[in-house]
């Protein structure tokens, strides 16, 4: 049996010194849901967000699975921002996952790991995203005239105008037609997988990780604390209050803050 060729990814770099931090996005995110953030760290970080495949500016793949997805970005981060040393690593929710993996595949890469509002394990419902990925299937592309027309169409069935403006950032012109730069048919057809976490052995990560919990979210649950430590003995777990799923966009200036404390910035 071959060994995948990692897939090429694209990411941006935020910051010109400082400690290196990478930023791995959550489903239907891009790098740079972490530009502000990134600004924030600096001038302590130097941060490279990554647009993990099937989003963003990165290639299409014909599956989705964690073990290849964490050893394309173990291979982007070798070939330049993780070239001197292991750098920290910050992921959100399947980026999150993707931040588990890529410490318990490839520990010379990471130095400090954050897992953002997520646990390793399978979750029970992905409802609530098979009703997004559903609902962006649903758009008519052909008949869209304007970015405006998207967000009419969407607001039918999603009513959040923030969740909206999160999902539409997907959406892209070709001339006068409009795209998914998200590849959301492989991201549908795998959910299951995205939402559910590799078999890992006996694989243990003994440095130290930072699990953070939005206080209104239920993506990291008491029970899910046995698991983790199985795999990462050192964690502390902080819960950040009035958050939700999103916890870096809900309540930046607490993220920021339990970030840097952390990761040691400017201390």
């Amino acid at each position: 049996m071959t060994t995948p060729v990692p897939v090429p990814l694209a990411s941006t770099v935020v910051g010109d010194a400082g400690a290196p931090v990478v930023f791995l996005h959550g489903l239907f995110g891009q790098g740079r849901n972490f530009t502000q953030i990134a600004k924030a760290l600096a001038p302590d970080a130097r941060s490279l967000l990554v647009d993990l495949p099937n989003h963003g500016r990165s290639a299409w793949t014909e599956r989705f699975d964690y073990l290849e997805v964490a050893d394309a970005v173990a291979a982007h981060l070798r070939d330049g921002f993780a070239a001197d040393g292991p750098v920290h690593v910050v992921g959100h929710s399947m980026g999150g996952k993707v931040a588990m993996v890529l410490a318990l595949r490839h520990p010379d890469v990471v130095d400090r790991l954050v897992v953002a509002d997520i646990a390793p394990t399978a979750r029970g419902s992905l409802g609530e995203f098979e009703h997004l990925l559903d609902s962006l299937a649903a758009l008519d592309l052909p008949s869209l005239a304007r970015r405006s027309d998207a967000d009419e169409a969407l607001a039918q069935r999603v009513d959040d105008p923030r969740v909206r403006g999160f999902l539409l950032q997907n959406l892209r012109t070709d001339g006068d037609t409009f795209r998914w730069q998200a590849n959301l048919a492989l991201l549908r057809r795998d959910l299951r997988t995205i939402g559910g976490f590799p078999d890992l052995g006996d694989a243990v990560d003994d440095g130290p990780v930072l699990w953070v919990a939005g206080e209104r979210s239920d993506y990291v649950r008491p029970e899910d604390g046995p698991t983790m430590r199985r795999y990462f003995p050192r964690t502390t777990l902080v819960t950040i209050k009035s958050a939700g799923h999103w916890v870096h966009s809900e309540q930046p200036a607490a993220f920021v803050s339990v970030l840097r404390a952390f990761l040691e910035l400017g201390a």
